[in-house]
């Protein structure tokens, strides 16, 4: 089987400057897709104040931090090979209507390369500090999947439409009751988690929806971030386990390594 490649570049703790010679390295690269995450604060990194320790939802850690979509548009201007998107935008943060506009103006950037990644929402400090109802779990998941159908009529109501007949939509995620339902009724790509046994056993509920809601498993990608270097050991585990889009999520400082071994890795299996 041929698996895919890309990367989740962190827009944290970098220049522009910096953030857009690495987005251009993995263009020359030649890697399948580039990925950014959509936050308003780092997620790691510094603490606030020494020795300070909080959850992560807190978000104690400081520094520079870019936003997602602006920046996704400067990356559909200097990248010309791979699909790029969020890994994934949150439903929360943005009318679901203009989210399809935005989406449409920037696969006409791109030259039709887009990926339209949306997932419920999680890091309570982006939601507080920007004035967002932070809500619960549950009436997140509830807000996404009323906002999923908007997004898709919205898209098929554009004056000029996308370049691509139909934008790709990723929804990360993997809870079991809502979340994978929702990639199975709406889903064109599904990003989980590990480790592998604890991918393929999301994959495989995900495989059921898909046969409960009547769509055909296969017409829905299977991607898997992987964040932690020791996971680059793992690579096939994962793809028995039901990966086809490997994608290696990459802090700051930047260094291409790990990228041209998951390449070495993906040209190695043919």
């Amino acid at each position: 089987m041929s698996v895919r490649v890309g990367v989740q570049l962190h827009p944290q703790h970098c220049t522009y400057e910096e953030f857009l010679e690495a987005a251009k390295a993995c263009d020359k690269l030649q890697v399948d897709s580039l990925w950014l995450w959509d936050h308003f604060y780092p997620l790691y990194g510094e603490p606030e104040a020494p020795n300070q320790e909080a959850p992560i939802t807190a978000s104690p850690h400081r520094g520079a931090h870019w936003e997602a979509w602006t920046l996704l548009t400067a990356v559909a201007c200097h990248t010309s090979k791979p699909q790029i998107g969020h890994l994934v935008g949150c439903n929360s943060y943005r009318n679901p209507q203009l989210v399809a506009d935005m989406a449409r103006t920037v696969d006409h950037i791109s030259g039709g390369r887009v990926v339209l990644g949306i997932g419920s929402g999680w890091f309570e400090r982006d939601y507080t500090e920007y004035g967002y109802e932070f809500g619960t779990a549950i009436s997140r998941l509830k807000d996404l999947g009323r906002n999923l159908p908007m997004l898709q009529e919205r898209l098929a109501k554009l004056n000029p439409p996308p370049l691509q007949k139909n934008i790709p939509l990723m929804i990360g995620g993997g809870g079991e009751k809502v979340t994978l339902k929702l990639v199975a009724q709406y889903a064109n790509l599904w990003n989980g988690f590990g480790p592998p046994d604890n991918y393929a056993a999301k994959n495989k509920i995900l495989t059921d929806w898909c046969q409960q809601v009547g769509r055909d498993p296969k017409s829905v990608e299977r991607t898997v971030l992987i964040i932690r270097p020791d996971e680059l050991s793992t690579l096939d585990d994962y793809v028995a386990a039901g990966a086809e889009h490997i994608i290696l999520g990459l802090g700051w400082p930047f260094s291409v390594s790990g990228v041209q071994r998951l390449l070495e890795w993906r040209d190695a299996r043919g």
